[in-house]
């Protein structure tokens, strides 16, 4: 398989694995892994599960292993695979237990995602964070859908944000989020809502200075108008979780309700987008 297919159909995977319940997800030698909650629907035929996710990603001739461990093997487990990242020249993500060391004017984000989706070792929260460094302005009110660990609305109130609504549909990933925006000392600015929304659950929420969203294509697609309408006059909107066929197809929805492509970050396959409104 070439290097450029190989890489869509690992983000396939990885898309897939998230879709049938799974948070912490890494690729290490060519395998995937994902830990879920005891209570996960699983079948008892692994072979039934490699089907299922053969149809969720349509990819063919996966195989699947699996097994339970308990809590301190889990939490060893996805710990090891995580590092402090660099994303941009002053924003950096590190799980609590390294420390990356402060230069003058860097912003750095504690964060230890557990049971949800978010930090800086996936391509698509990198793009939305370089995307951010430049688009957040002090005093802007953000909203952030499809919230997981809270990275992305952390990252904004650290840069000067007023006030981020982090919206995250996963239960499980709540109490996460909650304690990372405190562990990082933005819990006043920082308000995280269990919400499952459609777009006009998100349009209902009024408009915003920014607007984010990384979460899986086919997911995200449906969102696009309600997010668009929470865009405020001069406003901007990131877009993320985009395959690169799937990046042209937003460009036009996103055009379509007003918004511009302003600039676009690429990470892999993966693609994101800023769009803004006009004043």
């Amino acid at each position: 398989m070439a290097e450029d297919e190989a890489s869509v159909a690992d983000a396939l995977i990885g898309d897939a694995l998230v879709s049938l319940g799974g948070s912490g997800v890494h690729l290490d030698g060519g395998a995937w892994t994902t830990w879920m909650v005891e209570e996960a629907p699983l079948p008892d035929d692994p072979s039934a599960l490699a089907a299922d996710l053969e149809v969720r990603s349509g990819l063919d001739g996966l195989t699947v292993e699996y097994g339970w461990h308990d809590d301190a093997d889990w939490d060893a487990l996805w710990k090891s695979g995580l590092d402090a990242r660099r994303v941009t020249d002053r924003i950096v993500v590190t799980p609590s237990w390294i420390d990356p060391g402060r230069r003058p004017g860097e912003f750095v984000i504690v964060l230890d995602p557990g049971m949800a989706f978010g930090n800086a070792e996936h391509g698509t929260t990198r793009c939305c964070l370089r995307l951010m460094d430049g688009a957040v302005r002090p005093g802007d009110r953000l909203l952030d859908v499809g919230a997981g660990s809270a990275v992305l609305s952390i990252t904004g109130a650290l840069l000067g944000a007023a006030h981020c609504l982090a919206v995250e549909a996963d239960e499980l990933a709540i109490d996460t989020a909650t304690a990372n925006a405190r562990d990082n000392g933005v819990a006043d600015q920082v308000d995280v809502v269990h919400a499952r929304l459609d777009a006009a659950g998100i349009r209902d929420l009024g408009r915003f200075d920014g607007v984010l969203c990384n979460i899986e294509g086919h997911h995200l697609r449906p969102l696009v108008p309600g997010l668009a309408a929470a865009v405020g006059e001069g406003g901007w909107l990131i877009l993320s979780g985009i395959l690169d066929h799937e990046w042209a197809g937003f460009v036009a929805a996103a055009e379509a309700l007003g918004l511009a492509c302003a600039e676009r970050d690429a990470d892999g396959e993966w693609r994101a987008g800023l769009f803004r409104r006009s004043a």
